[in-house]
């Protein structure tokens, strides 16, 4: 008997490695997927990152205020280009929108180059821009725009736009890339960011303390600023040539 049942378990195995089973992970923007196997030795395994730009497409973008997407917004080199041009206002963001997450993300500005990151966008026609409503983190030339001169360095690249310079030396200049991670979780009323690998600073992202600190800046006035928790990520159009890429995000 036991020597019938080793033969059998022998033959299943030997059926089960012929026959693999196969599972298909989609990518949730385009539909495509990467088949690996479970039935043997696992090839790869499914992400909880999703990719918001792999320099292969702009389809996770939209232009803000618009179905479509702007012309000057293109692919060059695995990378998400900004070009401008003779209008203003070419501002992008996600197509989903997120509350708590995790954004990771390099960029490369021009000599002299402004652009931004922005979270927390909403689109509505009340509000004309998406820095309305989106708190940003800066992107900058920090040695040749005047930006980085002004407001006690919280308009110098990788701050927190008019609350929170990081320390210096954490960014690299311009024509080089930079990584930016910003972990935004409302629910523990907790935002950081990280730059080249390195944690620069923390903060609250709502409330009396997020309140005060937007109190003390020039959108202290502005109807919407910080106000959304659930809100698209944005990209900024400041007039100057921008690249981004390696694009993901995690929600928390």
């Amino acid at each position: 008997m036991k020597r019938t049942f080793y033969i059998a378990a022998v033959a299943l195995m030997a059926f089960a490695c012929k026959n693999e089973t196969k599972t298909t992970v989609v990518d949730i923007r385009s539909g495509e997927g990467n088949t690996f196997s479970i039935g043997g030795k696992k090839i790869a395994e499914p992400s909880d990152k999703v990719v918001l730009f792999d320099g292969s497409n702009l389809n996770a973008w939209k232009g803000y205020g618009t179905d479509g997407m702007h012309d000057n917004w293109t692919i060059e080199d695995g990378a998400m280009a900004f070009t401008p041009g003779e209008e203003g206002g070419k501002n992008i963001i996600t197509k989903n929108t997120y509350k708590n997450f995790e954004l990771n993300l390099e960029w490369k500005v021009s000599e002299g180059g402004n652009s931004g990151i922005f979270w927390g966008v909403k689109e509505s026609p009340e509000f004309k821009e998406a820095y309305e409503t989106g708190p940003e983190i800066q992107v900058l030339d920090d040695e040749r725009h005047p930006d980085a001169k002004v407001a006690n360095g919280t308009h110098k690249a990788g701050s927190l736009y008019d609350m929170i310079k990081p320390a210096n030396g954490m960014i690299n200049p311009a024509g080089e890339w930079n990584k930016v991670t910003l972990y935004i979780n409302h629910d523990s009323n907790l935002g950081k960011v990280s730059l080249n690998g390195k944690e620069a600073y923390s903060f609250p992202v709502n409330g009396e303390e997020w309140d005060a600190m937007v109190a003390k800046t020039k959108f202290a006035d502005w109807k919407g600023f910080g106000k959304y928790q659930e809100g698209h990520i944005g990209l900024q159009d400041h007039g100057d040539k921008v690249w981004y890429r390696n694009i993901t995000i995690k929600e928390l």
